[in-house]
């Protein structure tokens, strides 16, 4: 499986991909088998494993889907799985450059993940499902707990789905925003983009835009 990514569209960064993963971690699953491509759509809960800080140590991304969604019965024969974690993205108008002529483009920030999945015990489930709801409600004035729910209410819920686990053997991160342009061309589109309710995006852009060639 191929992913074109030019060279100054690139991130190595292995803590700027988790930290990534991690802002963005409601991805698209993808294996194929002898039935043929099989998609979902999934939040992740990204898991570390040894190393204090990110980027060190092994990834693991924890999930689980509804048991109805035949996918989850081939991801362990599936060999490699790719998860796709979509960031900001957005139009580019030509009008936002300072140099012509210009054609217009888009830009946009994704990471793919890859490894081998496994499908987890019942008895990981409820902490996983624990963990991620914790991880979602957390902030809200009144986060909800899953420990409220009745217990014969819980229990039939968890049999409804199926948790699974993926071991990342590899990060790849395209973030193609405007680096091929020249800075005043890169500013300018970064200004649209903000004027344009893009905050995001614009700042990713312009965090780039002031690194030195040897960090990119």
């Amino acid at each position: 499986m191929t992913f074109h990514i030019p060279a100054h569209f690139r991130e190595d960064d292995r803590a700027a991909l988790e930290r990534f993963v991690e802002a963005h971690a409601f991805g698209t699953l993808v294996s194929a088998g002898p039935a043929g491509i099989s998609v979902s759509h999934l939040p992740f809960l990204p898991q570390r494993d040894g190393g204090e800080r990110v980027g060190d140590g092994s990834l693991r991304l924890l999930g689980h889907m509804a048991r109805a969604n035949a996918h989850w019965r081939e991801l362990e024969a599936a060999g490699e799985v790719l998860v796709i974690f979509q960031g900001p993205h957005a139009y580019v108008s030509p009008g936002a450059y300072c140099h012509h002529p210009s054609v217009p483009t888009w830009n946009y920030a994704t990471v793919h993940a890859r490894g081998r999945a496994r499908l987890l015990p019942e008895v990981d489930l409820a902490p996983l499902l624990a963990r991620l709801s914790a991880a979602y409600e957390e902030g809200r004035p009144s986060p909800w707990r899953m420990d409220a729910l009745p217990a014969p209410f819980a229990e039939t819920m968890m049999r409804a789905i199926v948790g699974f686990e993926i071991a990342v053997a590899s990060l790849e991160g395209k973030f193609k925003l405007s680096q091929n342009r020249r800075p005043e061309d890169v500013e300018g589109v970064a200004a649209a983009l903000a004027a344009e309710g893009q905050a995001e995006l614009a700042a990713m852009m312009r965090a780039r835009a002031v690194r030195p060639p040897e960090s990119r």
